[in-house]
């Protein structure tokens, strides 16, 4: 197995409900933790979006393994942040048996 190189620190965010003060609650991302990992891109396409056309993108992002339930493993419906980019996290597998590494399956959505 090669390794691969991490080299993009990721903030990892998780979706919270916040109460709004009228009964009612508001979505928000948190920050669960960084995370240092390896970006590479794999398809992209145009869709149309609520305001217009959408441009998106694919990426496999590895990172560092972690055991199921800890906080620093990222789970479908969290996401990445590098910098202003956002990666939608879809699915999440190990690289290999022994876990060393997990494959993150992700798109960027980006306005056009």
């Amino acid at each position: 197995m090669r390794r691969p190189h991490l080299n993009r620190q990721l903030v990892l965010e998780t979706i919270v409900r916040v109460d709004d003060g009228s009964g009612g609650f508001e979505e928000t991302w948190q920050p669960v933790g960084t995370l240092w990992g390896q970006i590479k891109p794999r398809t992209g396409r145009v869709r149309e979006g609520e305001a217009g056309a959408v441009s998106v993108h694919a990426f496999v992002i590895k990172v560092r393994g972690a055991p199921q339930g800890q906080s620093n493993r990222p789970a479908a419906g969290q996401r990445f942040r590098s910098g202003a980019r956002v990666f939608r996290i879809e699915a999440v597998t190990e690289d290999e048996p022994k876990g060393f590494y997990l494959i993150c399956h992700c798109e960027e959505e980006l306005a056009t």
